[in-house]
C-alpha cells in the first residue's frame, strides 16, 4: 500500500493506494468519528464491491446503504435529495459519516450531500474508477449538474480519507478505463512533463491493466493533484490549471446531453482544442500538439468535436462556465509541456479557429 497526504492544515487527509483495501476495518474505522455510517453507491458498483466494503465496517452500531441509479444523467439535485431522505428517515445525526463507493458521479453527489446535511458531516471517498481515483475523489470539489452547465451547483468539502483500491479497476469497462486515462494524461501536460514522457512509453501497460503500471500512474497523479490543491484549496489561483481541457469538455457534455459522452472523453477532445489554441497563440508548436493527439488516440479517446456540434454551440455553453469571471472567459492553456497557464485574453476569432481545427462546424 502507498500512502500520501493532502496537506490542508486541520483538513488534511490521507490517500491510500493499494490492493485488498476495502474489507479491512483498520483502513476505515480510524476515520469514522461516530457509530453511524451511510454508504452511497450505484446499481453497477453495489453488486461488485458493497459487501466487501461492509466487511470493513463491522463493529459499527448503524450502517445504512443507498443504491442510486448509475450515470451522469442522474447527477442532479433530485438524486441528492434521495440521500437526504434516507439520512433523515434513518435518523442520522451530525456525527454520521457518508461513504461514497463508486465513480466520480457518486463521489461528487455524496460529498455534496455531506457538505449540506446538517450543515456538514464527514465523508470518505472510495473511488472505483480510474478517473475518480486520479482526479475527482481528491481535492474536495463536490456538486451536481444543471441543464445549463456541468457542476454548477456544489461546494468545497474535503473528505476525511480517500481509499483507492486498485482491485476495483479489474471490472472497469474499457471505455471507462480510457476515460480515466484522459485525466491521467492531463497531469503530464499541465505540471509533470517527465510523467508525460513516461505515459508515451508505458501506455500499452496501462491499457493492459498491468497492476504495477496502474498503481504508479494513480500515485503519480494523486501526488501532482495533492500538491496543487495544497497550494490553492478553493481555486482562487493555480488550482484552475486542473481544468485544462474542461471548459471545452464541459461544453460538449452540456450540449450532447450528460452521459452521452463520458467526462474523460469530453476532456480528451477539450485538451486537443486547448492545445490547438495554445499553438495559435504561439506558446507551443505543432509537434507537441501532434504528440498530444497521438497519445490520446492511442488511449482510445476522441480528439475532435462531436459530429455536427457548431462553434456557436461551444461558445454559448462556454459562456456559462464557472471559469467565466467578470464577463471574461478564462481558459487553461499550455505555455509548454508540463506548464499550464491561465489566460483571459484569447480573441474570440482565435477560439473559433481552434474549435474549427478540431471539427466544430
Amino acid at each position: 500500500m502507498h500512502s500520501l497526504n493532502v496537506e490542508l492544515g486541520e483538513r488534511s487527509y490521507p490517500i491510500e493506494i493499494g490492493s485488498n483495501l476495502l474489507g479491512n476495518p483498520q483502513n476505515l474505522l480510524p476515520f469514522i468519528g461516530g457509530n453511524q455510517v451511510c454508504v452511497v453507491t450505484n446499481e453497477t458498483v453495489a453488486p461488485l464491491y458493497l459487501s466487501r466494503l461492509l466487511e470493513g465496517l463491522s463493529g459499527l452500531d448503524k450502517v445504512d446503504t443507498l443504491t442510486l441509479p448509475d450515470g451522469e444523467a442522474f447527477k442532479t439535485l433530485d438524486t441528492v435529495n434521495r440521500v437526504f431522505d434516507l439520512l433523515l428517515e434513518k435518523r442520522h445525526n451530525r456525527s454520521t459519516t457518508l461513504i461514497a463507493l463508486g465513480g466520480g458521479v457518486i463521489g461528487d453527489m455524496t460529498g455534496f450531500a455531506a457538505a449540506c446535511y446538517q450543515r456538514g458531516v464527514d465523508f470518505i471517498q472510495v473511488p472505483t474508477t480510474l478517473l475518480a481515483q486520479v482526479d475527482s475523489s481528491v481535492g474536495g470539489k463536490t456538486g451536481v449538474n444543471h441543464p445549463l452547465g456541468k457542476n454548477m451547483i456544489g461546494a468545497f468539502h474535503q473528505p476525511r480519507l480517500v481509499i483507492a483500491d486498485m482491485d476495483t479497476l479489474a471490472s472497469l469497462p474499457q471505455r471507462e478505463l480510457a476515460a480515466g486515462l484522459a485525466e491521467v494524461i492531463k497531469y503530464g501536460l499541465i505540471c509533470d512533463a517527465p510523467f508525460f514522457d513516461w505515459l508515451e512509453a508505458n501506455l500499452p501497460r496501462l491499457l493492459e491493466r498491468e497492476p504495477g503500471a496502474l498503481a504508479y500512474a494513480v500515485e503519480r497523479c494523486c501526488r501532482d493533484k495533492a500538491a496543487v490543491v495544497a497550494e490553492d484549496e478553493r481555486e482562487s489561483g493555480r488550482r484552475a490549471i486542473l481544468n485544462f481541457g474542461h471548459t471545452f469538455g464541459h461544453a460538449i457534455e452540456a450540449v450532447q446531453g450528460y452521459g452521452n459522452w463520458l467526462h474523460g472523453e469530453a476532456v480528451a477532445a477539450g485538451m486537443v482544442m486547448a492545445a490547438e489554441l495554445s499553438r495559435l497563440r504561439g506558446d507551443i508548436d505543432g509537434a507537441l500538439v501532434a504528440r498530444i493527439r497521438t497519445l490520446l488516440e492511442a488511449a482510445g479517446l476522441p480528439v475532435s468535436a462531436p459530429e455536427g456540434m457548431t462553434t456557436g454551440a461551444f461558445l454559448e455553453a462556454m459562456s456559462i462556465d464557472k471559469k467565466v469571471l467578470d464577463g471574461r472567459l478564462r481558459l487553461i492553456l499550455l505555455a509548454s509541456l508540463g506548464d499550464a497557464q491561465i489566460v483571459d485574453d484569447s480573441p474570440r476569432e482565435q477560439v473559433i479557429e481552434a474549435l474549427s481545427l478540431c471539427g466544430a462546424v
